[in-house]
């Protein structure tokens, strides 16, 4: 895990990929390519407003990439197998409470304690909050963000998303 502060460029980058400024980034997390392709976020945005994604996907490739795997009912399936796999269902707990001590480290924002992100720990939604944190935190933390790492294989091999 490699969690940077943002550079000038880093947030350029952020708000080309994602269309608009970023809001209450922390940290990046750097893509292969060199571009920000996760944000660390604040758990309180400069506005005040609570903000429970921590991790936030930006990279649009990777994006794309999680919104097929979705579209193609993915998180249905890793949801089912949660009913079946005690052990699976430990470690996408253990996720959770990961998340959540991750956050605790940034702030504490009561309107949001013990909800973390992708419908952890009962259930499965948001492929993309998933890979956030699993490539936010190193693999073997969140197991689902670490199969979607694996389906969507090297994002960034056709080039950067943005340039600058």
């Amino acid at each position: 895990m490699t969690l940077e502060p943002p550079a000038d460029r880093d947030l350029a980058a952020v708000e080309a990929q994602l269309g608009r400024p970023s809001r209450g980034t922390r940290a990046v997390h750097r893509c292969p390519c060199g571009n920000p392709d996760v944000v660390e976020t604040e758990p309180r945005l400069p506005n005040g407003t609570p903000f429970p994604t921590t991790y936030y996907l930006t990279c649009p490739k990777a994006t794309a990439a999680c919104s097929r795997l979705e579209s193609e009912g993915l998180m249905r399936e890793m949801a089912a197998r949660l009913d079946t796999d005690p052990d699976l269902a430990k470690r996408y707990a253990a996720a959770h409470e990961d998340y959540l001590a991750r956050r605790a480290g940034l702030g504490d924002v009561p309107e949001i304690a013990g909800i973390s992100a992708g419908g952890m720990p009962d259930r499965v939604k948001c492929l993309h909050v998933h890979l956030g944190h699993a490539l936010a935190a190193g693999p073997g933390v969140n197991p689902f963000g670490d199969e979607v790492r694996e389906l969507i294989g090297a994002w960034w091999s056709g080039g950067p998303c943005v340039t600058s």
